[in-house]
């Protein structure tokens, strides 16, 4: 494949000439870290080969697009070709735009000793081994499959970082890093990566289930203190083992078939993952909850709300109807707590999420204050 031009458009609309990142994602042959991946479909993901199509090939991996390269413990590069498979995404190649953000807001200088947490396909570790230089670049995964596959595919490209197969969430850091970006979220941060942090390092991470970028640098007595930024971003669960704990499934069907408590809530229904702010603020103050969203056959519009605590929530707003059918049951009324954040979004243009300033402790307490609100992880 001449990948080169392909590249350089990559590179233009994802940078600018001006950019440090430009000549590290024109320089990067991003195809040649996701030759087979997965494409959605009503059926589950089906098993793509990128040769079998070299321009279908460029064509994806060339975009400014996410592609997913496993579902649960199967990659693709292990699955028949136009094989469909059912699970959730456990590891992809992420829209290079996002990637470029993250090392971005990590401010890569020269010299700097970089962890790339979450190898993936290895695409981000790349484009750190370009802009750096091979001996600076770390990058870590928890699978074992992930990390071999990515080290190979960065050997064949001429780069040779260390590759490190460890659970970040858990264990102890392989070295001391001034720069730590993380391709993966977590519920808060953990104390290891605090403990890796040079003195004034740079740590970079979302926190999951929300579409939150925090910033932090270390300060003298091992905390580190930062931001949120106005950049939003999602990024897969950090995962210990093969494949994520199963969904709510049972507490779905009682979720859907319970009446529960009613009420009708006079605002619509939500697809509240899509909705950045009110997704992030729910999270922080209800980790947990599980969203589904659905269209009924007579074009209502339908959502979800699961927790593992047993709390569960439905909501339907009928076609052209601006109100909610709510049904909730559990120890909690997710709904309400949904519909509270809603109001205040309503009634003050804006909740104090982004923007909002962060402080960690030393073992990993994370705490977010904006405008006298104030919460803790």
């Amino acid at each position: 494949m001449h990948w080169k031009p392909h590249a350089a458009a990559l590179a233009a609309e994802v940078a600018h000439p001006g950019s440090d990142w430009w000549l590290p994602v024109a320089s990067t042959p991003r195809h040649q870290f996701v030759e087979r991946w997965f494409t959605a479909g009503p059926g589950g993901w089906t098993a793509v080969d990128g040769s079998d199509d070299e321009e279908a090939w460029a064509a994806a991996s060339y975009s400014d697009t996410t592609l997913v390269t496993q579902i649960g413990p199967v990659h693709a590069d292990h699955t028949q070709t136009g094989l469909t498979v059912t699970g959730h995404p456990t590891s992809s190649s992420t829209h290079p735009s996002l990637v470029v953000t993250m090392l971005r807001h990590g401010r890569l200088i020269p010299g700097v000793r970089f962890l790339d947490l979450a190898t993936g396909s290895g695409y981000s570790a790349a484009l750190a081994c370009q802009r750096l230089g091979d001996q600076l670049v770390t990058t870590l995964d928890v699978d074992p499959y992930l990390t071999l596959a990515a080290g190979d595919r960065l050997h064949r490209a001429g780069l040779h970082p260390q590759v490190v197969r460890a659970d970040a969430t858990t264990a102890a850091l392989p070295g001391e890093f001034d720069r730590i970006v993380s391709m993966v979220s977590v519920p808060r941060v953990p104390a290891e990566w605090l403990t890796a942090l040079a003195p004034s390092g740079r740590l970079v991470t979302t926190i999951a289930g929300t579409g939150l970028i925090v910033t932090a640098d270390r300060n003298r007595d091992g905390s580190a203190s930062g931001r949120v930024e106005w950049d939003r971003a999602a990024f897969m669960k950090a995962r210990s083992g093969t494949d994520y704990p199963p969904a709510l499934d049972d507490l779905f069907i009682t979720a859907s078939t319970e009446h529960g408590d009613v009420a009708v809530s006079p605002l619509p229904v939500l697809d509240v993952v899509q909705a950045w702010e009110v997704w992030s603020m729910l999270t922080l103050t209800t980790p947990g909850i599980e969203h589904r969203t659905g269209t009924a056959e007579d074009g209502s519009r339908m959502t979800w709300m699961l927790h593992p605590d047993g709390s569960w929530a439905r909501a339907r707003t009928a076609k052209g109807e601006r109100t909610a059918t709510v049904h909730q049951g559990g120890p909690r009324r997710l709904y309400d707590l949904l519909d509270s954040i809603r109001w205040r979004w309503i009634e003050q243009g804006e909740l104090p999420v982004y923007g909002a300033k962060v402080t960690i402790t030393p073992d990993g307490e994370t705490t977010f204050t904006r405008g006298g609100w104030g919460i803790t992880l």
